[in-house]
């Protein structure tokens, strides 16, 4: 989908115009995928814009960048700040945030130590990643014939720019075969998560969801989830899932930034039906959480 035209972006301890914010084609993260980044959302709330977890999101950058052996030339206090006086600067109530730490220009090859570490932010307006549709009623879901990559070829813990081909790959093939979003399973046949969401199942009314040892991403919102849920006395296992669990679940939904948190109302043509209750609850605390309408929630906002 385009991408909204705003005025700034920060890029290496600068504010420059949205249209000057530019790389040289040599850059070794366009080569490699050299590269980490994260995904946040700024929600509008009655005491102005929040960004949701953003202290929570930068400190993950900071570890996937630690996994490539990539010092990130900002402390995350820093990378906070700039994050909330971006979001300022360009007059937005809500938007979706991309922090990026990526290998820059001067040096080629894979042994990438020796080339500088560049940051980059920018923000956008940007709706529901999956539709307002699918938020209400579910989505199509398939599980794709590519295998999420393994725990020992590419760190899963870290949100790398590289790792997403694998997940392209699985996007492209089930929306070309008319489905709304992919599940991966790992090389041990486990299910791991969606393209870019972490997922769960609901069976005899005890939310399951992936261990992030099966290959998923610990995902911020798949932490706030489980956190919901326990507050609101639901059981939450993590553990390894076959695909027949899904096919049999009660209820299913995916969790992420830029999803949210989206109902599974199918998986292979097997029908799960419309969005079921305690997806609906977790839902519902989870949306007045992000508007800053759940005063035990409230340290989850950081007000720009």
């Amino acid at each position: 989908m385009p991408i909204p035209e705003v005025k700034k972006i920060w890029m290496n301890g600068k504010f420059v115009d949205w249209k000057d914010a530019k790389i040289h084609v040599l850059t070794h993260a366009l080569h490699y995928g050299s590269g980490v980044f994260e995904g946040i959302r700024a929600y509008k709330t009655k005491d102005g814009p929040a960004v949701f977890r953003l202290t929570d999101h930068i400190t993950r950058l900071e570890k996937s960048a630690k996994i490539y052996f990539m010092d990130v030339p900002y402390s995350v206090e820093e990378l906070v700040s700039v994050t909330k006086e971006l979001v300022k600067i360009n007059e937005l109530d809500s938007c979706y945030i991309r922090p990026i730490v990526y290998r820059g220009y001067g040096e080629m090859g894979l042994f990438p130590l020796n080339a500088d570490v560049d940051v980059a932010i920018a923000c956008w307006p940007w709706g529901t990643y999956l539709g307002d549709e699918g938020i209400k009623h579910g989505i199509r879901a398939k599980i794709s014939s590519y295998r999420r990559i393994d725990v020992n070829v590419l760190p899963p813990a870290a949100k790398a720019c590289g790792n997403y081909i694998n997940s392209i790959l699985a996007k492209v093939e089930v929306v070309k075969g008319g489905y709304d979003e992919a599940i991966l399973l790992n090389t041990h046949g486990y299910v791991t998560d969606g393209s870019g969401e972490n997922i769960f199942i609901v069976k005899d009314g005890v939310l399951y969801t992936p261990s992030i040892h099966a290959g998923a991403l610990e995902g911020i919102t798949r932490d706030s989830i489980m956190t919901i849920a326990n507050d609101l006395d639901y059981c939450v296992v993590e553990d390894n899932m076959v695909r027949s669990e899904l096919y049999l679940a009660e209820e299913a939904f995916f969790t992420g930034t830029a999803a949210e948190v989206v109902p599974i109302r199918e998986v292979d043509d097997r029908l799960i039906g419309e969005p079921g209750p305690i997806t609906k609850a977790l839902q519902a605390v989870y949306f007045d959480a992000i508007k800053g309408e759940r005063e035990e929630y409230k340290d989850w906002l950081e007000y720009v």
